[in-house]
């Protein structure tokens, strides 16, 4: 990109800078504040017209690779409104750091500190402990299922009532599933977009891609071991007719493994987390699109929860693509799909 050429800011810096241009639009029927947990950013949305009743509490992780989305923009706002107001929740946005500076794991660990500090001080928000959801879309999808995750393990805090996972990124082994065969040229989530965001994010070389492509960057054993999660046979077939064709890994290349065998850490791949974690999750909301490069992680995950028995409800948006809801702010841009969207969120949270 030209400004990265000059040195004047990068590529994330830039789209970040043009997409919180518009001015924030927020509902009067709602209260926003601004504050930190330590040195991290959140808002919270509060129903104006409050009553002395205890109310559900979300916590929202916003998406964007890591790159791009920020507690400013109008659509995080609109989405955090909507939630607020027609659920009669109380949200808290976390505005966790972001690339260039702050690659993995940093985002993830800023949320999960972030969630802590909210659920050590949720009578002050009059937050009901029994009603706490964590929600994200795309990597903040990804972000509220390892937060989901790390805290099964935690007495001393509430429990988790439900988790949201909207396009949620559960995986980096296997960038040949049938949907990202099938939507790598479909915006908002393309080949190119998502070759800049993965080495950045993950911190290793760009020059890696053919190699991961090609399914050479992990080696058989480790392609063995997470087949029956990750293999193909998981996906009904009726999401493989669409320009799908299977590509069996080609023999690893041992320098890339090396510096790429992050991908195998849980906080960057919660969908290979262990049986015994994922079995004591919370009621679990997960919503896919189908022209979406990551519809196959929410599928495959789906299949994990519902064989541990994990309360499962599913949306899957056949007009939907990757990032729909951030057009919930463009009347002259809007898709249906991403109102559909919405309404299902409230009327999942307010069956909990």
């Amino acid at each position: 990109m030209i400004f990265e050429k000059l040195r004047i800011c990068s590529m994330p810096q830039f789209i970040r800078f043009v997409h919180d241009l518009p001015p924030l639009k927020y509902d009067p029927d709602v209260v926003v504040t601004d504050f930190r947990f330590g040195t991290i950013p959140v808002k919270l949305y509060q129903p104006k017209a409050s009553t002395c009743a205890l109310k559900p509490g979300i916590v929202y992780y916003h998406g964007g690779g890591g790159a791009l989305g920020s507690l400013t923009n109008s659509f995080a706002d609109i989405f955090n409104d909507f939630l607020c107001k027609e659920s009669d929740s109380v949200v808290l946005a976390v505005g966790y750091r972001q690339l260039p500076k702050h690659k993995f794991p940093v985002p993830i660990r800023d949320c999960l500190v972030a969630t802590i500090h909210f659920l050590k001080s949720l009578d002050a928000h009059g937050v009901d402990p029994a009603r706490v959801v964590v929600c994200g879309d795309s990597l903040g999808g990804g972000i509220a299922t390892v937060v989901c995750q790390k805290l099964v393990d935690r007495p001393d805090l509430p429990r988790i009532r439900a988790q949201i996972l909207i396009y949620a990124s559960l995986q980096a082994l296997d960038l040949q599933t049938p949907s990202f065969q099938q939507s790598r040229n479909i915006p908002l989530l393309n080949w190119s977009f998502a070759c800049y965001c993965f080495p950045q994010y993950l911190d290793f070389s760009s020059s890696w891609q053919e190699v991961i492509m090609k399914g050479a960057h992990l080696p058989a054993k480790v392609w063995e071991k997470y087949r029956k999660w990750l293999g193909p046979e998981n996906i009904p077939e009726r999401f493989k007719k669409r320009g799908y064709r299977p590509i069996p890994p080609e023999p690893v290349n041992e320098a890339a493994y090396l510096e790429v065998s992050v991908v195998l850490d849980v906080m960057c791949s919660p969908l290979i987390a262990e049986d015994d974690v994922v079995s004591q999750l919370p009621e679990t909301c997960i919503v896919s699109c189908e022209y979406d490069a990551l519809r196959d992680d929410s599928l495959l995950y789906k299949k994990r929860l519902e064989d541990l028995g994990v309360p499962m409800t599913w949306h899957h948006m056949k007009d939907g693509f990757h990032g729909v809801l951030t057009t919930i702010d463009m009347s002259f841009f809007h898709f249906p799909c991403s109102t559909r969207i919405l309404n299902a969120l409230v009327h999942f949270i307010k069956g909990l």
